[in-house]
C-alpha cells in the first residue's frame, strides 16, 4: 500500500516541509523567513496562519493535492513530559501547544499546523518523538537536591530514529537493544537506551552533561551560584554563559566546528585543546552511562552534525571503544524520523499514544 506524508518541521526563521511516497522523499523544500517578515507577528504563536498558509501554497506549487495526504506529521514541540513514540494530534495536545506549556517555541507550531491541515481532508495528524521525551528510571531523576530533580530533555527524534537504523543493521529489534547514543551538535545529549526507553540522559537544554558548541553543559555548582550572587551579572547574562555563549564559543569565539578544525590544522594549540576537551567530555558521559548495562552494550552511537568530524569522533572512540561496537551516523535527518514515525502507524506496525 502507498501512504503518503506531509512532514512539517518548523525553526525559528524557517519552515521545512517535505513530501514522502512511504519511505521516500519526493520533494523537500526549506522557506526562509527573514527578520523584517516575522517582525509582524507579537508572539511566536501568531505566525501560526502565515506558515500554514505558506505550506499549503508549496503544496499547490509542487501540483499535489491536499486530499490526497494519509497523514500530516509536525515536529513536536515543548509539552508535558511524554514516552517516546508517534502521538496522534489531539485536542488536549493543541491547547498544550497554544499557551506553551513548557515553554515558546517554533516547533510548537508543527502539530498546529499538522491538525489543521490533516482535518480539513480527513487525514491522520501526527508528532514523533518531542524533546520532552520522559523515560527516565526513577533512580536517574534523583540529583541530590529534592527541589531540583533531574529533567528528561533531549534530542529524542534524531536519537531514536538512529538506534531504530542501528538495531536494523545489527539485525536487532529496538525494544531489546542495549545502546549508548551521543547526539552532538549545538547541544550535546548522551542517552542509555534500554528495552526501547531512554533511562538515562543528560538534559542538553539547561546545562548539564558535555560542554558543546553553545552550552556549557555540568559546571562548578558552587561557583556558579557564587556567580549568579554576586551581582555583577543579571540573570539573563547568567543563562547566556549557560545557553548559547557557552561551550566552544566561550573559549574559541566561535561554535562553527569547521573553523576550529581549520585552526586545528593551522596549529592552534588552544583550539585543539578545547575541542578534544569537549571530546573527553563526550567519551565520559558515554562511560558513566556504561555502568547502567552491566557489561552488556550492543553499540555505542555517534550521531549529529559533529559526527562529520573524522578527527573528533576518532578521540572519542579511542577512549570508547572498550566498552562496545562503535557506530557512527553524522548529520540529523529530521524529516525522514518523523516520517518513519507516521508510517510506523499507518502500517499498522505500532498503534499512535494518546496525549492527556
Amino acid at each position: 500500500m502507498e501512504f503518503h506524508t506531509l512532514v512539517i518541521n518548523p525553526g525559528s526563521t524557517s519552515t521545512k516541509a517535505a513530501l514522502f511516497k512511504n519511505s521516500t522523499p519526493e520533494w523537500e523544500e526549506t522557506i526562509r523567513h527573514g527578520q523584517e517578515e516575522l517582525k509582524q507577528f507579537r508572539r511566536l504563536m501568531d505566525q501560526y496562519p502565515f506558515r500554514k498558509k505558506l505550506i499549503l501554497g508549496l503544496l499547490e506549487e509542487k501540483g499535489f493535492r491536499a486530499d490526497k495526504l494519509d497523514a500530516v506529521c509536525g515536529r513536536g514541540g515543548l509539552l508535558k513530559p511524554i514516552p517516546g513514540g508517534t502521538y496522534e494530534v489531539n485536542n488536549s495536545m493543541r491547547e498544550d501547544l497554544r499557551k506553551g506549556y513548557n515553554g515558546e517555541h517554533a516547533s510548537n507550531l508543527g502539530g498546529l499546523i499538522a491538525h489543521d491541515i490533516a482535518a480539513e481532508v480527513e487525514a491522520k495528524a501526527f508528532i514523533v518523538d518531542p524533546v520532552v521525551v520522559d523515560e527516565l528510571d526513577e533512580i536517574a531523576r534523583l540529583s541530590g537536591v529534592p527541589e531540583l530533580p533531574r529533567k528528561s530533555i533531549f534530542h529524542a527524534l534524531n536519537q531514536k530514529a538512529v538506534a531504530r537504523r542501528a538495531c536494523r543493521e545489527l539485525d536487532l529489534t529496538y525494544e531489546k537493544a542495549n545502546l549508548i547514543i551521543a547526539h552532538m551538535g549545538g547541544g550535546i545529549t548522551v542517552g542509555a537506551h534500554r528495552g526501547g526507553k531512554v533511562v538515562d540522559v543528560n538534559n542538553g537544554l539547561h546545562g548539564e552533561g558535555p560542554y558543546s558548541p553553545e552550552r556549557a553543559g555540568t559546571v562548578p555548582a558552587g561557583d556558579l551560584v557564587q556567580l549568579s550572587l554576586s551581582g555583577d551579572y543579571f540573570l539573563d547574562e547568567v543563562m547566556g554563559k549557560l545557553i548559547g555563549k557557552g561551550g566552544l564559543t566561550a573559549y574559541l569565539g566561535t561554535s562553527d566546528a569547521v573553523e576550529i578544525e581549520n585552526r586545528i590544522g593551522k596549529g592552534d594549540r588552544e583550539a585543539r585543546l578545547v575541542y578534544e576537551g569537549m571530546a573527553y567530555q563526550v567519551a565520559k558521559e558515554i562511560g558513566s552511562l556504561s555502568v547502567l548495562f552491566g557489561g552488556t552494550i550492543d553499540a555505542v552511537i555517534l550521531t549529529g552534525g559533529l559526527a562529520y568530524g573524522k578527527e573528533f569522533t576518532g578521540w572519542i572512540e579511542e577512549k570508547v571503544s572498550w566498552i562496545g561496537k562503535v557506530m557512527i551516523f553524522p548529520g540529523e535527518d529530521e524529516m525522514s524520523a518523523l516520517n518513519e514515525g507516521a508510517l510506523r502507524v499507518l502500517k499498522g506496525e505500532e498503534e499512535a499514544k494518546v496525549y492527556s
